[in-house]
C-alpha cells in the first residue's frame, strides 16, 4: 500500500491511494471524488489488464473525467426540473443539466457542477488491501436539505473482486444515491461495441430527450434495450446511431442481493459480473466520450470507449411514488454494496453468493 501527492484543488491536496491483492490486483484510489483512478487485473494468461479509463496526471480529472471512476451525488443521475418534495416541504436544486431544446439550465445532474464527483473527500482508513474515504455535505448544499456523512470504502477481495460500499447517515429527511461511475472497458483502447452484456433485467425506465424518465416502467423484450441474453453492445454503427444508451434496468432481484450484470471482453479471455443490493442499475455507453488529452497507456477516450454499469436507485426517483424510495431520514442508515468480480485464472476458487455480511 502507498500513498502519495497527486495534484491540489483549491489549496488542498488530492492524494492517490494504491493498493493491492496477492492475486495480482491493483487499484489506485483518488480523494478527488473517492474515485478509483486505475484497476488491473489479471487475465488468462497472468497479464494485468486494465479495466476501467482514467488519467495519470490530477488536471484531466478536473477538466475532462465525466466522472470517470468518482462517486457521484448527493443524487446521481437526474432528477426533473431540480425539484423534489419530502414531507409536504418543496426543495429547489441546482440546475446544471441543459434542456435539450432550449439550451437553458433545467435539470438536476449528479448533485450539481459541485457534486460528490468534483470535490476532495478525506482519507478515513487504509489497509494494504483497502482504503475508506469520507466527505461532510452541509445543509443547503446543492439545495439539498440535512447535513449529510458519507463514506466510500474501496476493498480487493481474493481471488478476484472489487468491493465498493457506500454508506452514509443524515441529521435531518433528504434523497440520497450515490454512485460509483467508473467506465469499464475490458479491452483497453478499444471501443467496446463488440465487449458481451447481459444485463439481468426485464423491464427498464425509458428517458426522453433530456435522459430524464418518463416514469414508465416498459419490458425490453423486442427493443434494443433487451440484454437479457449476452450480446455485443453495439452490433452495427447503425446501432451506435439509432441508440446511444443512457437508461435505467430495473433489475430482476429486486432489492436483494444479486447479480446484476456480465461484461465479456470481445476475446472472452475476461469477464467482469457485477453484483449488488441495489435495485437498478444505468448502462451509459459512453457515447458521448470524446475527451481531449490521453488517458492510461496514452490512450484517447473517444466514443464508447467505455461503458458505465451503476447499481442504484431509480434516476428520478423523488418526483415518481411507483419507483424505488430515495428518501433517507435521521433514524436510517443508507448503505449501497456492490462487487465486481472478475473471472479469468482468479476465478478458479469458489465464490460464496450469500451477501455482502458473510464476506467481511
Amino acid at each position: 500500500m502507498s500513498i502519495e501527492r497527486f495534484g491540489s484543488f483549491e489549496d488542498e491536496d488530492v492524494l492517490r491511494l494504491t493498493i493491492g491483492a496477492r492475486s495480482g490486483m491493483t487499484a489506485r484510489l483518488l480523494t478527488w471524488g473517492a474515485t478509483l483512478s486505475d484497476l488491473l487485473v489479471p487475465d488468462r494468461a497472468g497479464r494485468p489488464r486494465r479495466v476501467v479509463l482514467g488519467f495519470d496526471s490530477f488536471e484531466p480529472y478536473r477538466l475532462y473525467a465525466r466522472h470517470a471512476g468518482a462517486i457521484a451525488g448527493r443524487f446521481a443521475n437526474r432528477i426533473r426540473d431540480g425539484a423534489l418534495t419530502i414531507d409536504g416541504q418543496t426543495y429547489q436544486l441546482e440546475r446544471n443539466q441543459l434542456d435539450a431544446k432550449t439550451g437553458e439550465p433545467r435539470h438536476h445532474l449528479h448533485g450539481g457542477a459541485r457534486g460528490f464527483g468534483k470535490r476532495t473527500w478525506r482519507v478515513l482508513a487504509y489497509g494494504d488491501d483497502f482504503a475508506t474515504f469520507e466527505l461532510v455535505s452541509p445543509a443547503g448544499d446543492g439545495g439539498y436539505p440535512g447535513t449529510l456523512t458519507a463514506s466510500c470504502t474501496y476493498r480487493l477481495v481474493e481471488p478476484g473482486t472489487l468491493q465498493v460500499e457506500i454508506v452514509a447517515t443524515t441529521d435531518a429527511a433528504t434523497v440520497v444515491n450515490l454512485v460509483h461511475h467508473s467506465y469499464f472497458s475490458l479491452d483497453h483502447g478499444a471501443p467496446v461495441d463488440a465487449q458481451q452484456l447481459q444485463i439481468e433485467a426485464d423491464f427498464t425506465t425509458p428517458v426522453d430527450a433530456d435522459v430524464v424518465p418518463t416514469g414508465e416502467i416498459v419490458r425490453v423484450a423486442g427493443t434494443a434495450a433487451d440484454f437479457r441474453a449476452p450480446r455485443a453492445i453495439q452490433a452495427s454503427a447503425e446501432d451506435a446511431a439509432r441508440w446511444p444508451y443512457d437508461q435505467s434496468f430495473v433489475l430482476r432481484k429486486g432489492a436483494d442481493f444479486g447479480r446484476a450484470a456480465t461484461l465479456t471482453s470481445a476475446s472472452g479471455d475476461l469477464a467482469m459480473e457485477i453484483w449488488t443490493n441495489e435495485p437498478a442499475l444505468q448502462l451509459n455507453d459512453g457515447a458521448a466520450l470524446d475527451i481531449p488529452v490521453a488517458g492510461h497507456d496514452g490512450v484517447m477516450y473517444r466514443a464508447r470507449a467505455g461503458v458505465c454499469l451503476e447499481p442504484q436507485r431509480y434516476p428520478d426517483s423523488p418526483n415518481h411514488a411507483h419507483f424505488t424510495n430515495a428518501i433517507l431520514r435521521p433514524d436510517q442508515v443508507y448503505r449501497s454494496f456492490s462487487e465486481y468480480r472478475f473471472t479469468g485464472p482468479l476465478a478458479e476458487a469458489p465464490r460464496s453468493d450469500a451477501g455482502p455480511e458473510a464476506r467481511r
